[in-house]
């Protein structure tokens, strides 16, 4: 477990803070993470990681010369918040472009592409590119639904060295590409991990067993199969990963590879010694050449007890980059020139400031006071609930949707009083609650739930006082919002279970001539409900997928809290009406 904390909430800063003051040759820190102490050359593309805390060395251990400019850092567990990745990837960028790299996990996903986007409009190319090595979390056919775990490391250097030597960035996005198709990874687990301030793990291993295809989340393995040796966990291990090659990789024999047999948190390096002597043994006996093998931590879990091995399959071309000399504080391979001097703190363009207050109408400061106690109600719901949602999220999933969720209310809450103290109409309001949800909370659920949010501030504005009609139509927004961004339908088990039949029934509860209140009632029951049968459903989307079964039977986390939250602003509505 994770013993030596301050406020838990706060673990993720701290430790980014820590880490930037002992290692100040490699990084300095910028907000949301941090970038090459150096900088970045003029003229060079930036290549720059991200992902949530938990896991170092990835992601900031991974910054220096021969790997990436920059890296983005979320809380525990939870992917960096758009305007996060924005930050470093404007810090780092060189005038080239910026090539924003990550695992495939829902939440990354969501956050780097709209980061993305908001760089566009900062006249930055960017590009994004997630890394899907891991072949427990779905087939071959699904191959773009995997999970990004230990193979980031070699995916992200060969990005990293093609950038340094100067490719344009659609080349290095090329070389990313044809890493990540070459690149499988494949773990074992013996324990959970345990998230600072928790007293008990995200999932536990029955005593001589161990959980097969973990991910690097907490979430629970795919099945289970009783403890091995040392030499039976390697044979596991290289039978799974030759049992899948790479297209273009005709068989093993005669071909070469970059081996990497990581340890998760609380497997010693003398074990994975033991584990290693095996996995050498074994592919050298199936005609694999090995290059320059990793054993040690590269991505953890905190304090997880398993291993993964990763095969990259080389050519000529993956063979170089892998082989490329590099300095990080947690990865240094060969020898490079003699350090750069660290750079003064660059000097980037203003950050755009939404924290301006536009002028509001009287009607709409009133109906701002609403808002605001809605968003009260709404923290105060999740408060009463973060340990109900979080052992819902951990059947199947990683156990810190309570969390996240108490993370972005909070802020949400926080940023809605401020701005409301500033004489902020109702849109605004929203508008900065919607930023403040995103950013704290990053995540999945961040990202949805700070589209939700400032939808339904477009639908209000400023100026007008918000009515029955009007509310509705944003909440409806608000629904094809969420669906385009996260690509989830009615079925996939997601909160997109309970947010249209919630919007559907309160339009034509409002359309009917239902007063707002009335209306509201009407469709918290159709959330709750829909909530209720999501016990039903087996998930299509997010880390709950690759362990449907086990999900069958609880409902999911995310519908779980919309519903209840739902319920919590009928109350406000009814004190205020």
């Amino acid at each position: 477990m994770t013993r030596l904390f301050n406020d838990p909430a706060a673990f993720a800063d701290e430790a980014l803070e820590g880490f930037a003051a002992a290692h100040r040759r490699w990084v300095r820190p910028v907000t949301g993470g941090v970038v090459r102490a150096g900088g970045t050359p003029e003229g060079q593309v930036a290549v720059v990681i991200g992902g949530g805390s938990g896991h170092y060395p990835a992601f900031s251990g991974l910054v220096g010369r021969g790997l990436a400019h920059g890296a983005a850092v979320g809380n525990v567990f939870a992917s960096p918040s758009a305007a996060q990745i924005r930050s470093v990837a404007r810090a780092a960028h060189g005038g080239a472009g910026v090539l924003l790299m990550y695992g495939n996990y829902a939440g990354d996903v969501l956050h780097f592409g709209q980061a993305a986007e908001r760089l566009a409009a900062d006249g930055i190319e960017a590009y994004t590119f997630a890394v899907t090595d891991d072949v427990a979390s779905a087939g071959p056919g699904e191959a773009d639904k995997r999970r990004g775990i230990a193979g980031d490391l070699p995916v992200f250097k060969a990005a990293a060295v093609a950038a340094e030597r100067g490719l344009p960035l659609k080349e290095v996005l090329d070389v990313a590409a044809h890493a990540g198709a070459r690149t499988r990874s494949f773990g074992i687990a013996f324990s959970g991990c345990t998230l600072p301030g928790a007293d008990h793990p995200l999932f536990t291993v029955p005593e001589a067993r161990m959980a097969v295809g973990l991910g690097i989340h907490g979430e629970p393995g795919i099945g289970e199969e009783e403890l091995p040796t040392a030499d039976e966990a390697a044979r596991l291990l290289v039978s799974t990963l030759l049992e899948e090659l790479p297209e273009d990789v005709t068989g093993p024999s005669g071909q070469r590879a970059a081996v990497i047999l990581n340890g998760l948190g609380s497997v010693k390096y003398e074990e994975l010694f033991v584990v290693y002597r095996k996995v050498a043994a074994l592919l050298e006996e199936a005609g694999v050449e090995i290059i320059d093998p990793e054993v040690g931590e590269l991505v953890t879990s905190f304090d997880m007890a398993g291993v993964s091995l990763t095969l990259t399959w080389l050519d000529d071309l993956l063979e170089d980059l892998w082989r490329a000399p590099a300095d990080t504080p947690a990865h240094r391979k060969g020898a490079l020139d003699a350090p750069e001097a660290p750079a003064a703190p660059a000097v980037t363009a203003a950050e755009t400031d939404d924290r301006s207050i536009p002028a509001a109408s009287d009607a709409s400061r009133h109906a701002a006071a609403t808002v605001l106690a809605a968003l009260d109600a709404v923290a105060a719901t999740v408060d009463t609930h973060v340990d109900e949602l979080g052992r819902i999220d951990a059947v199947a999933g990683d156990g810190d949707h309570g969390i996240g969720m108490q993370r972005g209310s909070t802020a949400a809450r926080q940023a809605a009083r401020a701005a409301h103290e500033l004489g902020a109409g109702a849109a605004t309001v929203l508008t900065h609650a919607a930023d403040a949800w995103a950013d704290k909370a990053g995540g999945t659920s961040g990202a949805l739930w700070g589209t939700i949010l400032r939808s339904i501030a477009t639908a209000l504005g400023d100026q007008e006082a918000p009515t029955a009609a009007r509310i509705a139509q944003g909440v409806a927004e608000a629904s094809a919002a969420v669906q385009r961004l996260g690509g989830a339908e009615v079925g996939d088990k997601t909160m997109v279970d309970v947010l249209v039949p919630f919007a559907g029934t309160l339009t034509e509860a409002v359309a009917a001539g239902g007063a707002l209140t009335a209306s509201w009632d009407r469709a918290a029951t159709a959330a709750a409900e829909a909530a209720a049968a999501t016990a039903d459903l087996l998930p299509r989307k997010g880390r709950a997928r690759p362990h449907a079964e086990k999900s069958l039977g609880t409902p999911d986390a995310g519908a779980h809290s919309l519903a209840l939250i739902t319920r919590a602003v009928h109350g406000v509505l009814l004190d205020h009406h």
